[in-house]
């Protein structure tokens, strides 16, 4: 491990920087033109969906559009799907990326358009061409394509939820109680991307209790209020609920809630503990409100609507981010392209009443304070935090980062030894560190305003990692270009924050990919996760799906390895998820 030596401070500037939202292989870049600036991003290659199997019609063709066959455009729908949808849009109208309709596009050209694809820009728009992620005939291809009006994908609701519902074990076939030997609240829900599972991993043996077969590039797992329920939604829109009591845990219901999808929680509520379980949707935009025991669907609830500022309609608007308040019987729905927060009180079904919050658009994760009575969420393109007090149900503050595109997952909270508490987050565009105050009793003075911004290792940082019961701040940076720092984690010691506040903290560089021992491909370390006692870090070093992998667990107090975790089952493990932080949103 190397420490960083401290340094003077430079002023964090702040501007919206591109973001692309979803994980996925690392690509390798060739040789590209000088002037072309690499971010991150260009390192972010967006998933497939489901979207891409869809058989579309080429829209009517005018005598000025661009000659393209049926199947070229069948060819280019896919493509943009897989590629481009993630930051643009389903139709097109733009999101965290710009729009992409025909009256854009056809006024700019098709050389522009060609040269963009190729070489990307600064902003984050990835260098499609010279990456080689497209040959240079799907980057022709793809420049006539959005010169076209774009297809309109499939509506998903009830017809087409019931036809997928399944409920593989019934309730009352289920075990009464635990049938393993398994620490449950111990134990590490993995996401295995690129194969399409999830593995259960024993946070005090490390083995490996079972693979799950689950839908495409599972995005978050979530516990049910028990414990006893793991659930996990794919990008393709499929929800699978896991019984961890069963003898060898199983899925034992599931459902697809749309096309694309990032979002599912259950409720936590006293009273309400595992009734309900809720899923969002990308496309189509809407959320789904199920039955906690078989995931039966209960309400859909479309999230088409008004922009919150412009007032002005969006066809579009996707579920980002979903969870469950601690102080009342909602659930707290973030919808990205309307910048709204939504509080959708689950007590009466058929009454449905939900407490709109305008907050800023691009809402994308976030989580709660250490009291888990405020929720912080990312307005990652627009560079801010939106605070809600979930307690009185209304917006706390708008709070600019100074960095670009925070990215927090969660976030970290912890007592910073001048501030008081404070929630964190990093950033995908620059190596900011951003701290914010969360105690507007005891430390009125720094509630809801950056008290501090520092340095870690560089841009292209996805999640920041702190316990309860650790002084250590873990600052991943998977998407950085540089491939030394993208396996590598930042490490801070909080204890020694608040010196001279012109000098950045300094922080201990671990070399996790170094340790991971992996000879071949261009390993990233992403996402930190304690163990449930808070002592044990693990990280995934996350390959090519061709590649090897691993797990590289940590210990907290000492900063030295404890053990890698290698299996050819743990194909494109990224996310890790503890049962008993999870279920209680420790972070």
């Amino acid at each position: 491990m190397t420490i960083r030596a401290p340094h003077a401070r430079r002023t964090l500037l702040g501007s919206a920087a591109l973001a692309l939202a979803v994980l996925a292989g690392p690509a390798l870049a060739q040789e590209k033109p000088k002037e072309h600036g690499d971010g991150p991003a260009a390192a972010y290659e967006p998933s497939m969906t489901t979207l891409a199997e869809i058989q579309v019609e080429i829209p009517g063709l005018g005598p000025d559009d661009p000659v393209m066959t049926q199947e070229e455009f069948q060819r280019g729908t896919e493509i943009y799907f897989q590629r481009c949808a993630g930051c643009h849009g389903v139709l097109r109208k733009g999101a965290t990326g710009k729009p992409l309709t025909p009256d854009v596009t056809r006024e700019n050209g098709f050389d522009y358009i060609k040269s963009f694809i190729t070489y990307g820009s600064p902003a984050g728009m990835p260098n499609w061409g010279t990456s080689g992620d497209l040959t240079e005939a799907d980057v022709d291809l793809m420049a006539r394509y959005v010169l076209l009006d774009p297809p309109q994908p499939p509506e998903w609701g009830m017809p087409e939820m019931m036809n997928s519902w399944k409920v593989l074990v019934k309730p009352e076939d289920r075990p009464k109680e635990k049938m393993n030997d398994i620490d449950i609240e111990n134990l590490m829900s993995v996401t295995l991307r690129d194969a399409g599972q999830i593995a259960l991993i024993d946070g005090g043996t490390y083995e490996i209790k079972a693979v799950i077969d689950t839908g495409y590039a599972v995005h978050i797992s979530r516990i049910s209020a028990s414990g006893r329920y793991l659930f996990v939604i794919g990008r393709d829109g499929l929800v699978n609920m896991i019984d961890l009591w069963m003898e060898s845990p199983a899925t034992v219901a599931s459902i697809k809630i749309g096309i694309e999808a990032r979002s599912v929680e259950t409720s936590k509520f006293e009273g309400f503990e595992d009734k309900l379980a809720i899923a969002g949707a990308y496309w189509p935009p809407q959320f789904v409100i199920m039955d906690g025991d078989t995931l039966e669907p209960k309400k859909i609830v479309s999230t088409r609507g008004m922009i919150y500022d412009e007032q002005v309609y969006h066809p579009e608007p996707r579920v980002a981010s979903i969870l469950a308040s601690h102080y009342r019987p909602e659930f707290i729905v973030n919808v990205k392209e309307t910048g709204k927060i939504m509080f959708v009180d689950y007590t009466d079904l058929k009454n449905l009443k939900m407490t709109e919050i305008e907050a800023e658009r691009f809402l994308h994760d976030g989580g709660f304070d250490s009291t888990k009575r405020y929720f912080l969420v990312a307005a990652n393109a627009r560079g801010k935090i939106a605070v809600v007090d979930t307690k009185e149900d209304k917006l706390t503050a708008l709070i600019e980062t100074g960095g670009q595109t925070p990215h927090p997952g969660r976030g970290a909270n912890f007592t910073h030894p001048v501030y008081g508490p404070v929630w964190s987050t990093s950033h995908l565009g620059d190596e900011s560190v951003a701290l914010i105050g969360t105690d507007p009793e005891g430390h009125p003075d720094q509630a809801w305003k950056i008290v501090d911004s520092f340095y870690a290792l560089g841009g292209g940082s996805l999640f920041i990692k702190t316990h309860p019961n650790s002084t250590h701040l873990y600052v991943d940076a998977p998407l950085n270009p540089d491939s030394e720092i993208s396996a590598s984690v930042a490490v801070f010691d909080i204890t020694a924050m608040g010196g001279d506040p012109n000098v950045d903290p300094e922080f201990t560089t671990l070399p996790i990919g170094e340790w991971a021992g992996i000879p071949e491909g261009q390993p990233r370390v992403v996402q930190p996760e304690f163990n449930k006692e808070g002592t044990e870090v693990w990280f995934s070093v996350w390959n090519a799906k061709d590649k090897e992998s691993a797990i590289v667990v940590v210990d907290d107090k000492t900063l030295e390895l404890k053990t890698v975790i290698k299996d050819p089952r743990l194909i494109t493990p990224t996310g890790k998820f503890n049962v008993l932080n999870t279920r209680n949103d420790v972070y």
